[in-house]
């Protein structure tokens, strides 16, 4: 009895126009009766904590500044989408699997996190698409140029001076 009345129930419910449809409403989705918010609420009663931050923007330093420190600072510097563990596009996944075969100290920025740190890159490079690869301070080039530099020993000689440099300090 219980559950034909819990099934009767059910079915009433799911007869209701607002349990069958979703609809967008400015930065809202409203789907099967619920409302479920797609921005950051301009509430003055939330405080600045739990309000979305860039931390790029609150280091005080330019976008420009910040690749172009990153580049200078680290022998292996890849902006990617997604973040070396955690790849979220197949080209870079294949960058960093292709450059973790030389075990060498590997950077990253997530350039999803951020779409004007990923123009600051493009302008730094000159190149339009990610990952982009740079090799102490030199830009390299996309997945496809790693692989390429990979399959014809290139890559080997130029990232020798890293790893025995890594080796070294381990010592």
């Amino acid at each position: 009895m219980a559950r034909s009345l819990s099934n009767a129930l059910l079915k009433g419910i799911s007869g209701f126009p607002s349990a069958r449809l979703s609809t967008m409403v400015s930065g809202s989705i409203f789907q099967n009766g619920m409302r479920y918010s797609t921005t950051a609420p301009n509430d003055p009663d939330t405080h600045d904590d739990f309000k979305p931050a860039n931390k790029l923007e609150s280091s005080g330093l330019a976008l420009q500044d910040i690749v172009e420190q990153d580049v200078k600072d680290n022998p292996v510097m890849i902006y990617m989408k997604g973040v070396p563990d955690m790849p979220r596009c197949g080209f870079s996944s294949l960058a960093v699997r292709v450059l973790k075969e030389y075990n060498v100290p590997l950077s990253a920025r997530n350039i999803l996190e951020d779409p004007e740190l990923k123009n600051a890159v493009k302008s730094f490079s000159h190149w339009p698409t990610f990952p982009q690869i740079f090799i102490k301070g030199e830009f390299i080039g996309g997945s496809d140029i790693i692989l390429n530099m990979h399959q014809t020993g290139e890559l080997k000689e130029k990232l020798k001076e890293i790893s025995s440099a890594d080796e070294k300090s381990e010592e």
